[in-house]
């Protein structure tokens, strides 16, 4: 007996097959399967050899089917279809047991975490997945369905729902005042160690903006600890390394449990906020619903919301 390993010298054989068919031309089918043209053209000479039969009648710039070559199409693309609805039906069932959610490293330590344990007690059947990086990725490339952005929630790409405004204030820690003066005004900051933040990806309001928005003009000094990721300036405020901008959402729970200190009134708000999105083209399913809902009204349930 020919086994099916001798037949068919590789299961990615099938697939360039199946696409070459459907497209009717290997560099179509290249660029799908992100593979070279020429690796889709040798890929056929050998299924060819190996069955042989010519599969493909090859003109200069399109190839087309063969009799032999329809016949052996639609069984592959038949049990090609089942494999996926397999697959697929394989994976919403690990999905359904957890819901991915693409944050910043800040908001995965100081928001997510200490809330996970009221969500699991809640909902023992989902499992929580944060994924962390350092700029906003594309969910729907990477199969995740949940992520937290700051914009003006109208991206083409996205559906939102509303978190939170963008409110930001200085903090600091009291070990911070243990050596230094408590400031009264936006302007009593200027003479203070300043923690900087300086993300590469994610752009944000800086210090300049801040003390412009509460009518401090004169020019913020480049000196003090500059940190490429905010969870890092947290870190940093609360060890006592000076005084940080506090996005409100982040801290606040800090502040409620007298980790962290709102120091002086100052604000700044420039009508940005933050809002939970998931994929136009993607239907949620209901752990993830269940787990967007949740962010929500925690969101309004939060210190000072």
């Amino acid at each position: 007996m020919i086994t099916l390993r001798r037949l068919i010298h590789s299961p990615s054989a099938l697939l360039a097959f199946e696409a070459a068919a459907r497209l009717g031309s290997f560099t179509k089918a290249a660029e799908e399967l992100s593979v070279t043209q020429a690796a889709i053209s040798y890929s056929m000479r050998q299924l060819e050899r190996a069955l042989n039969v010519r599969l493909f009648a090859r003109s200069h710039r399109r190839v087309s089917l063969t009799s032999p070559g329809r016949r052996f199409y639609q069984d592959v693309s038949i049990g090609l279809a089942h494999i996926r609805r397999s697959a697929e039906a394989l994976r919403f069932e690990a999905e359904a047991r957890h819901v991915t959610l693409s944050v910043s490293t800040a908001f995965a330590n100081y928001w997510m975490v200490p809330r996970l344990a009221e969500f699991r007690a809640r909902n023992p059947e989902i499992d929580i997945r944060l994924q962390t990086t350092d700029k906003d990725v594309d969910l729907l490339a990477e199969g995740i369905p949940l992520g937290v952005r700051r914009g003006h929630g109208d991206w083409e790409e996205y559906e939102s729902a509303f978190l939170t405004e963008e409110i930001i204030y200085p903090i600091a820690s009291m070990r911070y005042f243990e050596e230094h003066s408590l400031p009264q005004k936006a302007k009593d900051l200027l003479g203070h160690h300043l923690i900087h933040l300086e993300e590469p990806f994610r752009p944000r309001p800086n210090w300049t903006d801040w003390f412009r928005a509460n009518g401090v003009l004169a020019p913020v000094r480049g000196e003090g600890l500059r940190l490429n990721d905010y969870a890092l300036v947290v870190q940093a405020a609360m060890t006592g390394e000076g005084i940080a901008m506090g996005w409100h959402h982040i801290v606040a729970w800090l502040i409620d449990h007298e980790m962290l200190v709102r120091v002086t009134d100052g604000e700044y708000r420039d009508g940005w906020g933050f809002y939970v999105v998931w994929p136009r083209s993607l239907q949620l399913s209901e752990p993830a619903i269940k787990v967007r809902d949740w962010i929500l009204k925690s969101a309004q349930l939060a210190p000072g919301a």
